[in-house]
Order: C-alpha cells, then structure tokens, then sequence
C-alpha cells in the first residue's frame, strides 16, 4: 500500500529548492513536529534531502513520487540551505540525519517510545546496538533486522517489525533502496514515525568515523568522507557536486530571467 502523507501539524511551511518542497524547521521544530507525530499514531516517513538526492530527483521518478509523499522532509546538506538562500526561498538550518536520529534517540528514552533499527551488516548491527545500550541504557529497542535481505523476504521483515510494535524505526541502508522500500511498506509496518537514515549505524558501530565539527559547520563533511574512502566516493562526488552546481545556477538564471 502506498503511504499517504500526515497532516498532523496542519499548514506546512515549506521552500522550494530545485523542485523539491522542503520543510523550513530547525533542529528543535523537527523533534517537537516527531513528537506530534509519534503521539498522534499515525504513519509519517521521514526524509533527509542532500545535494545527491536533489540530482537524482531529476531523473528518478519513483524516487521524487515516494519523497513528495513523505510527512516530513528535512534539508540534510549544507550545500542545499546555501542553494535556498541563492535561490530566495532560504530553509532556517541544516538538520543532519545522524543528529536528528541522536535526538530522536534521546527523545524515545524520555518518553519511553520503542525503538527498532533496520539496516546494516549483521556484525555492525549488533554493535550498534550495544553501543546505542551503553549510551542510552534506558532505550526501548523493541528489535532490530539487518540489512541483507532479498525482496521476497521483505514480508518476513514487515511482519517483525509490525509485532513488534515501535514507535519510531530507522532504516540504516543506502539510497534509493530505503526510500523505495518505505514507500512501498512503510504503511503496512504499524510504525508512527520512520525514518531513513544511511550509514549512520556504521558511525555508531565505530566502522566509519564522522567529520570534526569545524568540517560539519563548513558543510564539508563529504570531503571528509572522500578522505576516508578515496576510490569509492570520488567519482560519486566528482559528478554529483558538478551537477549539483549547474543545477543551482540554472535555477539563479531562471529566477533572473521571470524578475526581469
């Protein structure tokens, strides 16, 4: 079944950037709208959008149809709250996955929502877990599935995750295959609130490291990541970087061209 969005905050302020609408919330406004969603019961896929999503959007069609369906879109990237302020429609701040999913994290220990985390290499998972235990000891992990499972296996997935009855469900696997596969079960899995969130799981297992602040605050962190993993993420950055680039002065000139 398709997911339908959520209108549990009523009138939603969003900027448009290249095409994509995205809520214009901070950090603090993106928890208190989870809140309002987990409460409410009913089911919101979250979305984080980065400059590599925005690229993709042009010519991923399901892609864009299951993001335009999400309940909650959050800008990611730096590069893509700079591109909202060249392109006058300017989003309040970056909110980053992996601290979103930390405040998330911190928000279901106080509130004592259940947590289940679906993703990664079995190994990496189960270290997560315990370093997640250590962190948050009293974090209702109500389950975990790793991330290596064919299609057909996906009902087995879905039905674990529906007994186990979470509150909120990060999905750590790669893009497009998180989005693709929320957007085709996400409304069967009895979730509130769910959420993708990459390789975030990989940093908290240790297996990768995340950028110093100073780079984060830069909005370098892809250049740190390059530095780790030269010969898989340099082609990828090389060209989404670029197409990126061309994408954000095609929309300066065309905003330009409409003023006058």
């Amino acid at each position: 079944m398709v997911a339908e969005p959520s209108n549990v905050s009523g009138v939603r302020d969003r900027a448009t950037v290249l095409d994509c609408a995205i809520d214009r919330l901070d950090m603090r406004q993106t928890l208190d709208r989870c809140r309002e969603i987990i409460e409410a019961g009913d089911f919101v896929q979250q979305v984080s959008i980065n400059a590599a999503k925005l690229v993709s959007l042009r010519h991923d069609h399901e892609l864009r149809q299951v993001i335009n369906r999400c309940g909650l879109v959050n800008a990611d990237g730096q590069s893509v709250v700079w591109a909202s302020r060249l392109l006058k429609d300017p989003l309040p701040e970056r909110v980053a996955g992996i601290d979103l999913m930390f405040g998330l994290m911190e928000m279901a220990e106080r509130e004592s929502y259940g947590v289940y985390i679906l993703g990664a290499r079995e190994e990496v998972l189960r270290t997560a877990l315990d370093k997640l235990r250590c962190t948050y000891p009293r974090l209702h992990i109500v389950g975990s599935w790793n991330g290596y499972f064919s299609e057909h296996e996906s009902s087995q997935v879905v039905e674990a995750i529906r007994r186990a009855k979470a509150d909120i469900l990060f999905v750590a696997m790669s893009s497009p295959r998180k989005e693709r596969w929320l957007g085709a079960y996400g409304q069967s899995l009895g979730v509130p609130f769910v959420m993708g969130v990459g390789g975030s799981i990989d940093i908290v297992a240790g297996v990768t490291r995340r950028a110093p602040r100073l780079w984060q605050k830069l909005g370098i962190e892809w250049l740190y990541r390059l530095m780790q993993e030269p010969r898989r993420m340099l082609r990828r950055y090389l060209i989404t970087n670029t197409q990126f680039s061309v994408l954000v002065a095609r929309g300066l000139f065309a905003r330009r061209s409409t003023n006058g």
